[in-house]
């Protein structure tokens, strides 16, 4: 931890405010975390705009780790907060308030995303949500289900959109994969992520950002979806190998053998 505050204490030194300094804080713990239990890297950060909003869009793990580490990359080494979606079951958990608070996390409706980017943010959604993240495979296919929300947040608010993916996330946190019907009909009957939930595993995290796809008023939500998830997909498949596998994952964290070079 003391190489950790070394290596950041310089960003630290300009902090005004207590939720500016909690949120630094905070970003250098996750930050630590995930390059000591994961090897954490980001591909294409450069893609992250520097003052201009942007939505960022992301497969969904069973635990999104990954996004926690991927806000504290930007925030240390972009200087910017990346306000997030989260199920509005989470809001009725005791304490979560002020993590929403301080984090700048919000319930995804339409109007209070395309709000956020207007005020100039950057903003990182999920359309799978907690359904992909509970019944996700290591095939890594994307389950939105039709959501076209966060295509109508964007064009309202005439932002960019940028892919994003992190290779091995579902090696890290896996759900059990018996009972699939059974607790599939309870999640549609009370909307909540029953699914237990193993692993922890420190396989090789890397998130790749892709390119942004820019505001185009001819393009209807549902056009704009397609793109965003064909996009992600393109990601998906240069990156990861499929079907994910632990062992492969934790030998990433020595050595990784690049996809193009497999036969």
């Amino acid at each position: 931890m003391l190489y950790i505050y070394r290596w950041h204490r310089h960003r630290l030194r300009d902090v005004v405010g207590f939720w500016d300094g909690a949120r630094k804080l905070v970003a250098i713990v996750w930050d630590a975390h995930g390059w000591i239990w994961h090897g954490y890297e980001v591909c294409g950060l450069e893609n992250i705009p520097d003052d201009s909003p942007a939505l960022v869009i992301y497969y969904h793990g069973a635990v999104p780790v990954d996004v926690y580490y991927f806000l504290s990359k930007v925030m240390l080494f972009k200087n910017r907060m990346v306000h997030t979606v989260a199920d509005r079951f989470l809001f009725k958990i005791p304490g979560f308030s002020i993590i929403a608070e301080a984090l700048k996390v919000i319930p995804g409706t339409v109007q209070t995303c395309s709000a956020v980017l207007r005020d100039n943010n950057l903003l990182a959604i999920s359309p799978g949500g907690v359904y992909e993240a509970q019944f996700g495979n290591s095939y890594y296919h994307l389950q939105w289900k039709g959501r076209l929300g966060f295509a109508k947040a964007a064009l309202d608010a005439k932002a960019m959109i940028i892919p994003m993916f992190t290779q091995n996330i579902r090696e890290s946190f896996r759900t059990v994969g018996f009972g699939r019907m059974v607790w599939l009909k309870i999640y549609q009957w009370t909307r909540l992520p029953i699914v237990p939930i193993y692993g922890g595993f420190p396989v090789k995290l890397k998130t790749h950002v892709g390119k942004p796809i820019p505001y185009d008023s001819a393009l209807t939500p549902e056009e704009l979806s397609l793109k965003v998830a064909s996009a992600v997909e393109d990601l998906i498949a240069k990156h990861q190998r499929i079907p994910g596998s632990l062992l492969r994952a934790l030998v990433e964290r020595v050595y990784e053998i690049p996809k193009d070079k497999l036969v």
